[in-house]
């Protein structure tokens, strides 16, 4: 909470968002097969390291693109995604486990986890453009016209959303 906090610019939370996720994948594959005690405590934090990211971020990014007279509607509906759908979620995960086992559900979790993380990153390329009109209206991307050579470059920030 501390870093996302101090971050100056949504720039860059996009990966942030991915890596999240993947982080949370990751952790739960790893935590399903761990039997060492204090390395499954770890690993559950990691987990939540990851969720935390990836709903704060998330959250952040929704907010900042949607216009104001839309943010409430659209933010009802991330609310729904979470909360709303989470007892499914629950209940798909706890019969699964009931069929399959405990560990294997949370093989599976991770899996699903680490399959959106890797989607939603070959998506990013199709995020951006639409993305891009929004962040130069509000004024987080600069673009920097160089007077030498006529050519288009751009700032610290926008490289970092390429």
């Amino acid at each position: 909470t501390v870093y996302l906090l101090n971050r100056k610019s949504v720039v860059g939370l996009w990966k942030l968002i991915a890596g999240a996720v993947f982080l949370l994948g990751t952790g739960m594959i790893a935590f399903s097969i761990s039997r060492i005690l204090w390395l499954s405590i770890i690993l559950m934090a990691i987990c939540g390291l990851g969720m935390l990211f990836q709903i704060v971020s998330s959250n952040t990014m929704l907010q900042t693109i949607s216009d104001e007279n839309k943010r409430g509607r659209v933010l009802s509906f991330y609310s729904m995604a979470f909360i709303g759908m989470a007892p499914f979620g629950s209940l798909i995960f706890g019969s699964l486990a009931g069929l399959i086992g405990v560990r294997e559900t949370l093989i599976l979790g991770g899996a699903v986890c680490l399959a959106g993380a890797a989607v939603f990153t070959k998506k990013l390329p199709d995020i951006r453009p639409i993305v891009r009109p929004v962040y130069k209206r509000l004024g987080i991307l600069t673009e920097i016209v160089s007077t030498t050579n006529d050519t288009h470059e751009l700032s610290a920030d926008e490289e970092s959303v390429h």
